[in-house]
């Protein structure tokens, strides 16, 4: 049973409008369904279910009456091709969209807990106020002789977060970039500068240690009292000796 679901979420009233098509010809047997419809709720938690049998309303909601239905007769398999929360603006990733579930189980609860988040977008483009959510999934089998009770079908199980995410762009002024620019190679001078000393300051403790570069021992000559190392002429004896 295929279905595609698109599905809204607005601040006000509850209205439901779901369209239902049979999907292969007249001659064929009914093999899947195919769903396409928007629903509008409130700002609180709620679930959009869809399952078999027939509903009964109540004052706490309504039940569905299933007791005459065969379980070979469904199958609960499907694919969401959209699902999305208020406004669609290009660019915002709607999690559920894609979802495919596959299943041989002909009683089986498909469910996702769905938490919604406000999000005002601004940017020099577009200002809208949509809604962006995070999805748990999880399914089981409806075996009520192993105490799996329930009701076969996919139910969507939606809450409101408390919090509002803003989306802004905003333009750095040129002065601003110049700063931090100037800012990035000052850091980068300074850095280079101590990487540089502290080399310099290991290469002196080695070269110190282990007697090399100029730490390296040099023999020293003595002058000569007898050699003219000034090329200036020697008195000896009361004679000049050149």
């Amino acid at each position: 049973m295929g279905k595609c679901i698109k599905y809204r979420c607005f601040p006000t009233k509850v209205i439901v409008c779901v369209c239902v098509f049979r999907e292969g010809t007249a001659s064929e047997p009914l093999s899947a369904c195919r769903i396409h419809g928007h629903v509008y709720v409130n700002k609180v938690a709620g679930n959009f279910h869809i399952t078999v049998g027939k509903p009964i309303h109540h004052p706490r909601g309504h039940a569905h009456i299933a007791a005459f239905v065969s379980h070979d007769t469904y199958n609960f398999s499907h694919r969401i091709d959209h699902l999305s929360f208020g406004e669609e603006i290009p660019g915002i990733i709607n999690p559920l969209d894609g979802t495919e579930k596959i299943t041989s189980n002909h009683n089986e609860m498909f469910q996702y807990f769905i938490t919604v988040v406000p999000t005002k977008l601004h940017t020099s483009k577009v200002s809208a106020d949509t809604h962006q959510f995070s999805v748990t999934e999880r399914e089981r089998v409806i075996n009520h002789a192993a105490g799996s009770h329930g009701v076969s079908g996919i139910f969507m199980k939606y809450d409101t977060s408390s919090l509002m995410v803003t989306v802004s762009e905003q333009h750095m002024p040129l002065w601003q970039f110049l700063v931090r620019l100037c800012g990035i190679i000052g850091g980068i001078f300074s850095t280079t500068g101590m990487i540089h000393g502290f080399v310099g300051f290991c290469f002196d403790i080695v070269c110190c240690r282990f007697k090399l570069g100029p730490y390296k021992p040099r023999e020293v000559v003595l002058p000569d009292p007898h050699v003219n190392n000034c090329a200036a002429p020697l008195l000896t004896d009361n004679h000049v000796q050149e």
